[in-house]
């Protein structure tokens, strides 16, 4: 009687996502832990090395570059995530992008002329979606925290205020949910919860969370649902399925997976 082989489980391979963006993805004023990004890299690679149900624990790579604006971050979207494969020339699974603090301070003077111009802006961030979720299977935005304009100019030049801040947010996070592509609002969870919390987590430069704003930026992404990575859903590969939900959220209103939260 032929004995049946035993069978061996073959363990599915980890996540890979590139998360890419300014100087809130490079975690610049977090002394400490590095930033958001680098924590959460810490953590799952824990989770992968002392949690045997989480051996499969995400791959992240962090390509945040300081003074980035939308224009540079498009500029190498593509080549940052070709160069980002592992093993048998795999690309990443998933993006993580953030940016769009840079392009909304004015220039000179706090009437002056915003970084990039709106219009372009609304442009840019739409190709920039798009072509995320060309190249990826899934595409996730974290988006900006609120600056303390009473510490402006910043490097005497560039003059940051919540009022830029919220149109290009919106109209960033607007985009998102039409291409169906989840988006963090942190500005709005920030500005919620009282002047003296959210300044309490910038550096002294009023623009850059330190390191009590990042372990807050942390705690916010990991508690992010549309980042649950654990139910054996997200990595199915349906690349199309945020491109199939921009039409639909149109004429139904919804946001698809574009929830703020």
């Amino acid at each position: 009687m032929e004995q049946t082989p035993p069978v061996t489980a073959t363990r599915p391979r980890a996540l890979r996502l590139v998360a890419l963006g300014d100087s809130l993805v490079y975690g610049y004023g977090d002394t400490e832990r590095g930033g958001w990004v680098d924590r959460l890299r810490c953590y799952w690679m824990q989770q992968s090395l002392t949690n045997s149900k989480a051996v499969n624990a995400p791959v992240l790579y962090n390509l945040g570059v300081r003074g980035d604006t939308i224009d540079l971050v498009s500029r190498r979207l593509e080549a940052e995530f070709s160069h980002r494969g592992e093993y048998r020339n795999r690309v990443p699974d998933g993006i993580l992008l953030s940016v769009g603090t840079n392009d909304s301070p004015r220039i000179g003077q706090p009437d002056g002329k915003n970084y990039t111009d709106f219009d372009r802006f609304k442009w840019l961030m739409e190709t920039l979606l798009e072509r995320s979720l060309e190249l990826a299977r899934r595409v996730f935005f974290v988006g900006m925290v609120p600056v303390n304009s009473q510490k402006m100019p910043f490097l005497d030049l560039l003059y940051y205020n919540h009022s830029d801040q919220y149109r290009y947010k919106e109209a960033t996070q607007e985009l998102c949910r039409s291409l169906g592509i989840p988006y963090l609002d942190l500005f709005e969870r920030w500005l919620s919860l009282g002047d003296q919390w959210w300044q309490s987590r910038l550096s002294a430069d009023g623009l850059h969370p330190n390191s009590l704003g990042y372990a807050s930026i942390f705690e916010a992404v990991l508690e992010w649902k549309a980042l649950n990575l654990g139910n054996g859903e997200w990595g199915r590969g349906k690349r199309e399925e945020g491109m199939g939900k921009r039409e639909e959220g149109r004429e139904n209103g919804e946001e698809g997976m574009g929830n703020r939260e």
